[in-house]
């Protein structure tokens, strides 16, 4: 259950610390960064035998530029490590709350929060929206799977403060439409790529009035004609936030839109080059993250693959929280029906995660070649699987998700001993090859 005092405490902290000077901030990234390393070397086998390895201790790692002295984890390393590797010692496991990745890459990976750290997550998360405008009261809309509609408590909804008013991403557009329209939002907010296609829905019916104040957009990233789009339809502002499951918000647009504001006192982000050195500003460079609040399971020097670009300019909204940019989303990466609907890559995703088997699959991706047929490369964890058992009950889970009959739309598995990098070197879990995406400007 959130601390929501706690909450509060971290929201009003975080609200100040925008306005740091970069001397000041660094300190405390530092002074952060000195805590976490100290805690995982100490309570945490994984990164204790890592170190070691190494040959570094924690008094090695005192500035932010001694990362470099620690090699690049990712996400394949810690995915087949036993848990008790990876949590620290210092914290009761069975107090702990489970977290699961999107499975954006097709590498779904479990990890563990403590309570305060939840509640950190849940105050930097805030923080973006307060700073371009939303207020307590407003009336919040989301587009989200379920699992996230119970991130909201009794207490918030009683009250009506910060209040989220979830609406499934796995109904149907049109219903949608009608459920965002009677709920009148302030604050519409949800992953891109639905929120795109809640505006293309608009259009197509124009009979629903969705006038928003303040639009949010994460998850699946789209590019920036479709995020212009998305502000022409619902006439307000769209604001788009990044960020990653094991260290939740990263960056996101102020109402200036010169860049992403890095949420650096909750995670330090480098960018690097092939060899892992750090780029130059304006270069671009793969992101690695080192949380600064996460000590029940961290993650240092931690890639996921995702690439942007450093900038050394300030923004003239006067928050110092430094700035960078990112490599557009890709509009290969939705799905159409037979019947036309539309289905963004989170929408995909989400549906691999709730698969009753998903803690089998090791990677897989989604390809569409046809109108007509999807297919489905998977890589399990364990060779012992039965394939033809867990091809069934997969292809009888996605066909309940998106309501379609063998009829309509052919549905094939195929098992695979790897599945490969695409040309970007990112591991897309979710790829549309049609020659023509029908109605996607």
């Amino acid at each position: 259950m959130p601390n929501l005092l706690r909450i509060a405490y971290y929201i009003a902290a975080a609200l100040k610390r925008v306005h740091w000077k970069k001397e000041k901030l660094r300190k405390y990234q530092e002074k952060r960064l000195r805590s976490v390393v100290r805690n995982a070397y100490e309570t945490v086998p994984f990164y204790h035998e890592l170190f070691k390895r190494r040959g570094i201790t924690p008094n090695d790692i005192k500035r932010i530029e001694d990362l470099e002295k620690i090699p690049v984890v990712k996400k394949k390393d810690l995915k087949y490590e036993k848990v008790s590797r990876l949590v620290s010692a210092r914290f009761d496991f069975s107090k702990l709350k489970k977290l699961r990745t999107s499975g954006s890459t097709g590498e779904p990976f479990e990890f563990y929060i403590s309570g305060a750290e939840d509640d950190w997550r849940k105050a930097i998360y805030l923080r973006a929206n307060i700073s371009c405008g939303q207020r307590p009261r407003d009336r919040w809309v989301v587009l989200t799977a379920p699992h996230h509609f119970y991130d909201t408590t009794s207490i918030q909804k009683k009250v009506g403060i910060f209040s989220q008013t979830c609406i499934s991403i796995f109904t149907k557009p049109e219903e949608q439409a009608e459920l965002v329209s009677k709920a009148k939002p302030d604050i519409l907010d949800g992953y891109s790529g639905s929120l795109f296609l809640l505006a293309k829905e608009v259009v197509e019916t124009g009979s629903r009035m969705i006038r928003p104040k303040i639009i949010f957009g994460t998850a699946d990233s789209v590019d920036s004609s479709s995020r212009r789009y998305i502000e022409e339809i619902f006439q307000a502002p769209f604001y788009d936030q990044l960020g990653c499951a094991e260290v939740d918000r990263t960056a996101w647009q102020c109402p200036e839109k010169a860049g992403y504001h890095m949420d650096a006192d909750s995670v330090i982000i480098q960018f690097v080059d092939k060899d892992g050195k750090e780029v130059s500003d304006g270069e671009r460079g793969e992101i690695i993250y080192t949380s600064l609040f996460n000590y029940a399971q961290p993650f240092i020097r931690y890639s996921i693959g995702d690439v942007g670009v450093p900038l050394s300019e300030d923004c003239s909204c006067n928050r110092r929280l430094p700035l960078m940019k990112i490599i557009e989303g890709r509009k290969d990466s939705f799905l159409v029906l037979p019947n036309g609907r539309l289905l963004s890559p989170m929408t995909f995703w989400t549906i691999m995660r709730y698969f009753e088997q998903a803690n089998e699959i090791d990677r897989f991706r989604v390809i569409q070649k046809k109108l007509t047929s999807i297919e489905i490369y998977v890589k399990t964890k364990d060779t012992s699987v039965s394939n033809e058992r867990l091809e069934k009950r997969l292809v009888q889970h996605i066909r309940k998700c998106l309501q379609v009959d063998e009829a309509s739309l052919d549905i094939v598995v195929k098992f695979v001993k790897e599945i490969p990098m695409d040309k970007t070197g990112r591991l897309r879990s979710v790829v549309c090859e049609l020659p023509e995406l029908p109605n996607i400007t």
